[in-house]
């Protein structure tokens, strides 16, 4: 198995955004060559349209090409200190949780929580979505949604680390799968 990951980032969405906190992790990521574990196993979908829509759209044309055993959408919380796991992505009455052992994955993080809560804006849409995906065609993929804190001197190494983790945790396990 190639375990091949594909790896999300959110655009700006408000005036007042310099930029989105998942995707400047993922340049801080690049920058401090975190990625370089992954070689060409690991696969960056950058800056996604903070769109209802287009931003699945996106992200399932590329899981089409790729054929990813993992998939990790990042979004960005912007009043949220600790990076969060979701659980589960929701659409009206329905709900799908990630095959990702979440709670697992979290107890040995110190800077990431669980989060039952994605919201109701495009990330719990992108969230669904894909997880929808991955059900209705059988898929043997894995999908995981982290909301990433607005990153600042305090909390960027903490949170690399711990992203850097659940990248790790969540290859291993995709590749149990």
């Amino acid at each position: 198995m190639t375990n091949k990951i594909l790896l999300t980032s959110f655009d700006c969405w408000e005036a007042h955004h310099t930029s989105n906190a998942s995707d400047d992790l993922m340049t801080a990521m690049a920058q401090q060559d975190l990625f370089a574990a992954w070689h060409d196993k690991l696969f960056l979908l950058r800056k996604l349209p903070v769109d209802f829509q287009l931003a699945p759209q996106y992200v399932i044309a590329q899981m089409d090409v790729l054929q990813p055993d993992l998939v990790i959408c990042c979004g960005m919380a912007e009043h949220r200190s600790l990076l969060t796991v979701e659980s589960t992505g929701r659409h009206k009455t329905d709900a799908l949780s990630t095959a990702v052992a979440v709670d697992r994955l979290v107890k040995r993080l110190e800077f990431t929580e669980v989060s039952h809560d994605a919201g109701t804006f495009v990330c719990n849409h992108l969230y669904y979505a894909v997880l929808k995906y991955i059900r209705d065609r059988g898929l043997n993929c894995r999908c995981l949604f982290v909301h990433v804190p607005v990153l600042n001197e305090m909390n960027l190494a903490p949170v690399l680390k711990d992203f850097l983790a659940i990248l790790h945790f969540s290859q291993q396990a995709s590749r149990k799968q």
